[in-house]
């Protein structure tokens, strides 16, 4: 218990990025639609993000600066607004989308409009973001969202095959839904396991913490612990659509019938966890979206910023916090899906992340930021490999998007 006491900021990037509003509904559809056919994109994006994840966390250690901060100044302002304009839009989408899906949350909850619900969320999010010291808002949220794992628990409840199971895992097959269809979800899948607000935010939590060269161990056990957390929560998601729904050839598109499989298991008490588990995983997505912008920008353009500092000598910080927040409920208020709008937040994400990745893979071999702590050549080669698939994925998003009709 206490490592994961230790590990929270590392469970809350990785609940942020791997079981946000999108994925809770994304991956239920892939395990609905091709079963287990995907498990090996999650295994792989885990041990990607795991890398990069400690890149950035090493860089905050030793240099005592996020990694934003230092992209502009080793790679030049025109390269770093380049990467601030492309990783902001999405980031400021993508928190329109997790406050939707905390108002979707209250609404599975009480059976009120979500709409209703969106500005409660923004003012809610705001209220935290505000007041709660940053310590106490990881361990907080990050652990509420292991309220997920109940997920696991109808697993076991639930009538599976586990040899059959286990076998559509180690088999890759589109399921006769088509090629395309198949890794059209593989490239959102792998994108929503890598957004490049993680690495953004787990950095800068890292400067919140005041990491320094002697906490490279507790560093790594955020990494190590908290995101193949987040792997297993997804991969729970998706075996759960695999038994309840792949059968049928019936596939949930709302937050009410991806619980449903758990209240058929658990009955009253599943639905409650449930709904505790969207609300904790989209409110700290929220949470983490929202600071990881106000990060970006204000890293950029060496604004005093964090919640370490009050509100007063960070202002222009928390103004964009507030600019982002209102953003989101403007586009949730002309009824967008916030579903739907998290699928194409998928597509620009795996767009823009060779902009995140690849000048992190640079800092972390800069022995001017951090003398004898770069990287290995293990580390190296890890990254390089990982870079070549992000690139990839990039490459492919939009003619995938544009042939399966966004995977339909």
């Amino acid at each position: 218990m206490r490592k994961l006491f230790a590990a929270t900021l590392g469970v809350l990037s990785a609940v942020g990025g791997f079981v946000d509003i999108g994925d809770l509904v994304a991956a239920s559809q892939a395990g609905a639609r091709f079963g287990m056919a995907h498990a090996w994109v999650l295994l792989v994006g885990v041990v990607g993000i795991c890398a990069y994840a400690e890149m950035a966390g090493r860089i905050a250690a030793v240099s005592g600066r996020a990694v934003f901060d230092l992209v502009r100044e080793r790679l030049g302002p025109r390269v770093a607004l380049l990467n601030l304009v492309a990783s902001w839009l999405v980031t400021v989408i993508t928190l329109a989308a997790e406050l939707g899906g905390v108002a979707l949350a209250l609404q599975l909850a009480t059976g009120l409009s979500h709409l209703l619900w969106v500005p409660v969320a923004a003012v809610a999010v705001w209220l935290v973001l505000w007041r709660m010291r940053f310590e106490l808002m990881e361990r907080v949220f990050g652990l509420a969202g292991l309220a997920l794992l109940v997920f696991a628990v109808a697993l076991f409840a639930l009538p599976t095959d586990w040899a059959e199971l286990g076998h559509g895992a180690l088999h890759v097959g589109s399921a006769g839904a088509g090629w395309p269809a198949y890794w059209f979800v593989a490239v959102a899948l792998f994108a929503s396991t890598v957004s490049p607000y993680e690495v953004f935010f787990f950095s800068s939590g890292g400067v919140e913490e005041r990491w320094s060269a002697a906490d490279l161990a507790h560093a790594r056990s955020n990494v190590l612990i908290g995101f193949p957390v987040g792997g297993f929560l997804a991969l729970s998601l998706i075996a759960v659509a695999t038994v309840a729904y792949h059968p049928s050839g019936t596939s949930p598109d709302t937050l009410e019938a991806v619980a449903r499989p758990v209240v058929s298991a658990l009955g009253g008490a599943g639905l409650a966890a449930a709904v505790l588990a969207f609300f904790a995983v989209t409110f700290g997505a929220a949470l983490e979206t929202g600071l990881s912008a106000a990060y970006a920008a204000s890293q950029y353009f060496g604004w005093q910023w964090g919640k370490r500092v009050s509100p007063r000598e960070a202002a222009r910080f928390h103004s964009v916090l507030l600019v982002g927040l209102l953003l989101g409920v403007l586009l949730l208020m002309t009824a967008v899906d916030p579903i739907r709008l998290t699928e194409y937040m998928l597509v620009l994400s795996a767009v823009v992340l060779p902009l995140t990745y690849l000048p992190i893979l640079v800092v972390a071999n800069d022995r001017g930021y951090l003398g004898d702590r770069v990287n290995g050549w293990w580390t190296n080669l890890l990254g390089a490999v990982f870079l070549l698939l992000i690139v990839a994925a990039s490459l492919a998003a939009i003619p995938l998007a544009i042939v399966t009709r966004m995977g339909r």
